[in-house]
């Protein structure tokens, strides 16, 4: 490949540039919803109120004032006017509203005091034709004149995606400048600085390819595109660094260009390559799950990571070879690289020297502060995103909450469809029975019957508090608890008991996705080093960061300190986001396990001992791992610039996992846990290590 470094590079920057602009149209593609699990007790109410009994959720609510001192009735005509003129070809059914409707239902859709009421728009085609139908909409529901506000799953999910793309700019503005120059600062010039960096942009662009292609398949969640953008970068940058200070070391020590290319590869290069695949497979276990966002979420992750990598393995050793000492052009000042790894090399040598005099002390104060950290985790809830995403005061969520406060009709609520159990419709004592159950439930105000088709019935929960809110969840459970009577069956659905149904389905498929990781992990790891031992290490010190991680994110987002600082609203854990979390901090802190242990191992066939190997594991990898962290750091903690709690979420669960993983735990309380197992770290039994020769792996 290095006798053909202009043509690699060439085609590599080419394919990323070009897969950057045809990928830049996923934007327009992506969904807010995928958060369901299709096969849930939920989802087969939505389906079944939507085939038999005509019903499904609104796509936009529109809310018409009347001005002070008038009534609805005044303002009818030029509402209905309005109206008349919305493009039907945008519309599944035709707007229900105050003017138009007859019955009982008219009254529902106007406020008690005559000064609001709605109209109830149902929006054809996908998921995301309708979001996107949102902006065509939007202007003709508004009455010139009248006071018009817009709610509804297309409004938020409009707003959402509005959020996010100005996210992904403002995180793009922001850590790739300041990426650039932690960069020059460690290495001491711009252009060793720029060459991750550049890595970093190509990976961003791919993703963006990445992400387009697989929208043709699925729903590709409206966070993918900044989780896979910002990770491509953060990876890439993190591998570079890797590479690119291997590289700088082979040539300190005289080595020619080939030459320390060829050695940096060798070494680092496999090193990424392995790192890469760890981080693969514990982004794979999100693939277990049934729901079409944590599909999205972890295929986006997947290609970031592996674009990262593949760019890393191709385009940066050919830049790399034609650089050559090059790579030291535009140091601002000479030999600071050099000195300050030297300085790096003295104190993490020094500090791990310090830590294995004293490895009981350190490892028991350092595992008992996690598992302290851990304890808030215990009392914690999960829960969906919904309209508290986005920030208080944003005119969509205050437009959801005072439309919930003063029509209640107008949220999802929940509803029970009864129907016998032989296909027989329910006897009229079972549904008088059921109702009176569902009106008497703490947290209902009223029970409704909305309709009767195919020897079934549904009955609408009015429910006291909105949707998804954990008031709501709690009177859902309730509900749910309802005994059916004697030769009928129930079943529950709504907008609520779908969140329900999916945090539950993302706890019975959590284990098999932890397995896939933790299998994944100690299979890799045994192959790459020949030590059972280091494997269980590695997967219980991400336990550790990821309790102690997830126990910080529980006292801030669930039990509301700091809150206010971040502008977010307190409320359960979205347990997509908790997924996404796991998936990233497991395969990064085996990604750090592996590169420090890489160099131990090193050491070890080079005649070391145990302590030698440690320290001269640390001191070679302490400068890079912490630097490597806190451009990661950078990055991801760009999220908190996002004005979405989601996105924020994120960004202050990876800042402290890093924290934790990083300085703690790798460079404190894993030089203590070797110097304590000794030589039985490189122990495997001898079965696995015949195998292992069998395979030829070294």
């Amino acid at each position: 490949m290095l006798g053909r470094r202009w043509a690699v590079l060439t085609v590599v920057v080419g394919a990323m540039l070009l897969g950057g602009l045809w990928g830049s149209g996923v934007l327009d593609r992506l969904s807010q919803g995928g958060d369901i699990d299709p096969s849930s007790e939920a989802a087969l109410v939505d389906e079944l109120l939507a085939e038999h009994f005509g019903i499904r959720s609104p796509d936009i609510i529109a809310i018409y004032r009347a001005p002070d001192g008038k009534t609805v009735d005044d303002i009818g005509p030029a509402v209905s006017a309005r109206l008349a003129e919305v493009d039907r070809g945008l519309l599944a059914e035709p707007i229900e509203d105050y003017w138009s409707a007859t019955g009982p239902i008219r009254s529902l859709l106007r406020s008690g005091d005559e000064s609001t009421a709605l109209a109830v728009v149902f929006v054809a085609g996908s998921e995301s034709e309708r979001i996107a139908s949102f902006t065509e909409l939007e202007p003709q529901l508004t009455v010139p004149g009248v006071s018009t506000e817009l709610s509804g799953f297309s409004a938020i999910a409009d707003e959402v995606n509005k959020e996010s793309k100005r996210d992904l700019v403002v995180a793009e503005m922001v850590s790739l400048p300041v990426t650039l120059l932690v960069l020059v600062l460690v290495f001491g010039g711009l252009v060793g600085a720029a060459i991750p960096v550049a890595i970093g942009a190509l990976s961003m662009l791919g993703a963006l390819a990445a992400l387009r292609l697989l929208s043709m398949f699925l729903e590709v969640s409206v966070f993918s595109v900044n989780i896979a953008s910002l990770l491509g970068l953060g990876m890439a940058i993190d591998y570079g660094l890797f590479i690119v200070s291997r590289y700088r070391e082979e040539l300190a020590a005289g080595a020619g260009t080939d030459e320390a290319v060829t050695a940096t590869m060798a070494s680092a290069g496999r090193t990424v390559a392995f790192s890469a695949v760890l981080l693969l497979c514990a982004f794979a276990g999100t693939l277990v799950f049934p729901q079409q966002m944590l599909k999205s979420l972890g295929f986006g992750a997947m290609a970031a990571v592996a674009l990262a990598a593949v760019l890393s393995l191709t385009a940066l050793p050919a830049l790399l070879a034609i650089l050559g000492p090059r790579i030291d052009a535009l140091t601002w000042r000479r030999g600071a690289f050099e000195r300050g790894e030297a300085r790096a090399q003295r104190f993490w040598g020094a500090l791990a020297t310090a830590v294995m005099r004293r490895p009981v002390v350190i490892a028991v104060t350092i595992v008992t502060v996690l598992l302290l950290l851990t304890l808030p985790l215990l009392g914690t809830r999960f829960g969906d995103v919904d309209h508290t995403a986005l920030p208080p005061g944003n005119e969509t969520r205050t437009t959801v909450e005072q439309l919930t406060a003063q029509f209640p009709i107008a949220s999802s609520g929940a509803t029970v469809v009864i129907r016998g159990e032989d296909g027989a419709p329910p006897d009229d004592a079972a549904v008088t029975e059921v109702i009176g159950a569902v009106g008497a439930t703490d947290g209902v105000q009223q029970a409704i019957t909305v309709g009767t088709a195919d020897g079934m019935v549904a009955v609408r929960a009015v429910l006291d508090d909105p949707d998804r809110s954990v008031a709501a969840v709690d009177t859902v459970r309730r509900l749910d608890e309802i005994e059916a009577p004697a030769g009928t069956e129930l079943l529950l659905g709504g907008i609520t008991a779908l969140s329900v149904d999916s945090v539950n389905s993302v706890l019975h498929y959590l284990p098999v996705m932890i397995a896939v990781m933790v299998i994944a992990t100690l299979v890799l790891m045994f192959f790459a080093f020949g030590s059972i031992v280091l494997p269980i290490k590695a997967v219980l010190m991400a336990a550790l960061s990821l309790g102690a991680t997830f126990g910080i994110l529980t006292w801030i987002f669930y039990d509301g300190h700091l809150t206010g600082l971040l502008n977010v609203t307190p409320g359960p854990l979205i347990s997509g986001m908790v997924v996404l979390i796991i998936a990233m901090v497991f395969g990064l802190s085996t990604d750090y396990e592996v590169f420090l242990i890489s160099r131990m191992v090193e050491a070890r066939r080079a005649g070391a001992t145990t302590e030698e190997a440690v320290r001269i594991g640390a001191a070679k990898t302490g400068r890079v791992v912490t630097a490597a962290a806190t451009l990661l750091i950078l990055v991801t903690g760009a999220f908190t610039l996002s004005d979405l709690s989601v996105m924020r979420f994120i960004g202050v669960g990876m800042i402290v996992a890093l924290i934790i993983d990083a300085t703690v735990v790798r460079m404190l309380l894993v030089p203590a846990l070797v110097k304590l197992m000794g030589e039985a770290n490189w122990w495997a039994p001898a079965s696995m290590v015949r195998l292992r020769e069998r395979v030829n792996v070294h």
